[in-house]
């Protein structure tokens, strides 16, 4: 139960409503907090914190890329406060700036066939060379090849864990979760040492599709947890895609039903790209931002680098890297081969 004990933002703002700051929460009585219709074992966890939780935490922040990312903070990723049920709190080992990117969750079977892992990989390889993020939940199967194909791209990539940040689940994925640590982030919402509850996995699936502009769904039977996150993502207001495949592949029901109800369907990168020019809106308003008029003044109508976008800028690649493609789909910058990017000409009257 140690990972139900932690106060979401609906709760905390009930009880701030309620009695004041968070001073006055925390020296509420126990009976006074459950008369607000607080869980009693989020009651007990405020009146008697566990100290030794509290310093195991600490002893963890303590180490270089641990963070803890509160709600209201600087750093808590625009994109999650949007949510039905957004955490309080994130446990973040990495690059925090990797969970401000414009991103795509790829999810599908555990037990994906040969060309579904292949297209999962190229597909988050294709999209991450391009500046956008991918997210998924570092499973075995399609999970990993999603993620595996970012790093290949030298992109980034963002896990959210079904786990305290402090473990790795399933082990096998070891050397995949340092990986995503060091270029990207490992992220989870539990108190260090949960373990992997069933019960964890279809709830962090909303942070997944929360992160994301939109879903894509790889592979997926007609009961799965990916279509868990196809539709928390539908009533988060994201984008759905799936890809098609045999007639005789079990594993392409589930996306031939999500196609049936409204998904997109989709056969290259491409697609995708087209479809979250539509959703750009959600990004952060690029005309009301210092950095993005600078950018804007290094551009031109020729091509040029991103390197040299960066000496002319001030800019870092990553911030770079993110701007660049908020521009591409609001349709002001226009991309080429070699990473080079140019203004886009405005259609004539």
């Amino acid at each position: 139960m140690l990972a139900h004990a932690y106060v979401r933002v609906g709760e905390l703002q009930t009880l701030l409503d309620t009695f004041g700051d968070v001073g006055d929460v925390a020296a509420q009585s126990r009976s006074k907090l459950i008369a607000t219709g607080l869980a009693d074992e989020k009651c007990a966890a405020i009146v008697a914190p566990d100290e030794n939780a509290i310093d195991k935490a600490c002893a963890w922040l303590d180490n270089e890329g641990h963070h803890l990312v509160t709600w209201g903070s600087d750093d808590y990723p625009e994109m999650l406060g949007q949510i039905p049920g957004p955490p309080l709190a994130l446990y973040v080992n990495g690059n925090v700036d990797a969970l401000h990117l414009p991103s795509l969750a790829i999810v599908g079977s555990r037990n994906p066939t040969q060309g579904g892992r292949r297209n999962a990989h190229d597909f988050a390889q294709h999209l991450a060379s391009g500046g956008l993020g991918v997210t998924s939940g570092m499973a075995q199967g399609i999970d990993a090849a999603a993620h595996e194909g970012a790093l290949d791209a030298g992109g980034k990539t963002v896990a959210f864990l079904g786990t305290g940040i402090d473990r790795v689940y399933p082990p096998v994925n070891r050397s995949l979760a340092h990986a995503i640590a060091e270029h990207g982030a490992l992220v989870s919402e539990y108190p260090l040492g949960s373990p992997p509850e069933k019960w964890h996995f279809p709830e962090r699936n909303r942070l997944i599709s929360g992160l994301s502009l939109g879903t894509l769904v790889v592979e997926a039977a007609r009961r799965s947890g990916s279509l868990i996150t196809a539709r928390l993502a539908a009533e988060q207001g994201r984008e759905v895609f799936a890809l098609p495949g045999s007639i005789h592949n079990a594993l392409s029901r589930g996306c031939h039903e999500l196609i049936r109800q409204g998904a997109k369907l989709v056969e290259t990168a491409d697609d995708i790209l087209a479809e979250l020019g539509q959703l750009a809106g959600r990004l952060r308003p690029a005309a009301d931002d210092a950095d993005y008029e600078t950018l804007r003044e290094a551009l031109s109508h020729d091509p040029v680098g991103i390197d040299e976008l960066g000496k002319q800028s001030g800019l870092t690649i990553d911030q770079l890297s993110s701007m660049l493609l908020i521009l591409e789909l609001h349709g002001e910058v226009e991309s080429f081969p070699g990473g080079r990017y140019a203004k886009k000409e405005p259609l004539q009257a």
